[in-house]
């Protein structure tokens, strides 16, 4: 099957899925409430206008500029990604995916959603998961491909 054909579903399925809560966080949720899920696991709504963990918050138009320009990059990378290495192309997809969702929010909201929170951690969405999985599992594909090559 051409894994090609795959990357569209995918990263619409994630983009799907992340809207989908990201929905229902902007409707159930009120910012500085925190509803506990679980004892470690809580729901907080946050509107995050900066990058990753709040860094660099207010510079909205820049993170929108540079999204556009890595989900370009990536959207290429994938066109000319090698067959054999299945675990890079679908990390690079999950990247892709929650790249969309947060520039969604950006250019929608002015900031990004976020909900899911573990207390020990900044507090994320389902884009965040997505690119953060998609590239330690990038970075794992790309040093397995460099080892198997003499």
């Amino acid at each position: 099957m051409n894994k090609k054909l795959i990357a569209v579903p995918l990263i619409l399925c994630i983009f799907s899925l992340d809207r989908f809560t990201k929905s229902l966080a902007l409707s159930r949720l009120y910012p500085d409430k925190s509803i506990p899920v679980t004892p470690f696991f809580y729901l907080t709504y946050v509107e995050n206008s900066g990058a990753a963990f709040g860094m660099l918050g207010g510079r909205n138009t820049l993170f929108i500029a540079v999204s556009l320009a890595l989900i370009a990059l990536l959207l290429l990378w994938l066109r000319k990604w090698p067959p054999k290495d299945s675990l890079g192309f679908f990390s690079v997809a999950a990247v892709v995916g929650g790249a969309v969702g947060n520039l969604y929010d950006r250019i929608a909201y002015g900031f990004v959603v976020d909900f899911m929170d573990f207390r020990f951690w900044p507090v994320f969405n389902v884009a965040d998961s997505c690119i953060s999985v998609g590239s330690v599992l990038l970075l794992i594909s790309l040093n397995w491909t460099r080892a198997e090559k003499p």
